[in-house]
């Protein structure tokens, strides 16, 4: 398997145990913070084709960002350019961690998602 690009946050406790799954399963990494180094609008709409999601999943909802800014009512009038842009503009806005592979983009970290689809 190529090197996936692990997007993540290392204070969260869902992105910790994503990483130990992928240490785990031998899943060859390359790990990047999501603070440190937010995904631009460009990556977020390849991952969003990519990952055949609505792009409202990658979108982080239970973040502080996302309730400050009233993102719930907010998203339903803006355009999708404007929302890779807004998600572009806060690592913190986008749902995570992220794992981009050659042919997948999953979201958020459920184990039996990743196992059916990284084996």
């Amino acid at each position: 398997m190529k090197e996936a690009l692990f997007v993540w946050y290392p204070r969260c406790s869902t992105c910790k145990k994503a990483e130990k799954w992928l240490k785990e399963h031998d899943v060859p990494i390359r790990a990047r913070d999501i603070k440190e180094e937010r995904p631009t609008a460009e990556e977020l709409k390849d991952w969003h084709a990519k990952s055949g999601l609505p792009l409202k999943r990658f979108f982080n909802t239970s973040g502080l960002k996302y309730k400050e800014l009233g993102l719930k009512d907010r998203l339903k009038t803006m355009t999708e350019e404007e929302q890779y842009n807004l998600l572009a503009t806060d690592g913190m806005l986008v749902k995570r961690p992220v794992l981009v592979t050659e042919d997948s983009v999953l979201l958020g970290f459920k184990e039996t998602e990743w196992t059916e689809k990284l084996g």
